[in-house]
């Protein structure tokens, strides 16, 4: 269990992007195959761009070919997931554990070990190389 983060409306606008705001704060989707982040495969950690809480470790990253940064697992307790049933479909939908950012959706068309894909949009990440 992390410590919840809690902001006003006003202070995620003035910390974060328009982009991110969108995705992170209101449930946005980008466009796939704009991120930089999925095609990176370098060693390191991804975390959430709204609060810094590590999410994903670059060993369980994989090229999903949908064009959005992909994961078979998440880092222990950083994500919880709600049912989304947005778009005429029922998804699980992704968001950071510390701050309730929305990171994306999870589907169980994923590679072995846990046949899952963790679906997440580039902007709801940054990346922490381990060449720092």
């Amino acid at each position: 269990m992390v410590d919840k983060v809690t902001k006003s409306d006003a202070e995620w606008r003035a910390q974060l992007n328009g982009e991110q705001y969108r995705v992170l704060r209101q449930h946005g989707t980008e466009r796939a195959g704009t991120s930089p982040l999925d095609k990176n495969y370098s060693p390191g950690v991804y975390t959430c761009a709204g609060c810094g809480l590590p999410l994903f470790t670059a060993e369980t990253k994989f090229n999903s070919r949908t064009g959005w940064p992909s994961f078979f697992a998440p880092m222990d307790g950083a994500i919880e997931t709600s049912v989304d049933r947005s778009f005429f479909t029922v998804r699980t939908e992704v968001h950071c554990a510390r701050c309730d950012g929305h990171l994306g959706h999870v589907f169980e068309d994923g590679p072995q070990p846990t046949g899952l894909r963790y679906c997440i949009n580039g902007v709801a990440l940054a990346f922490n190389s381990e060449d720092k």
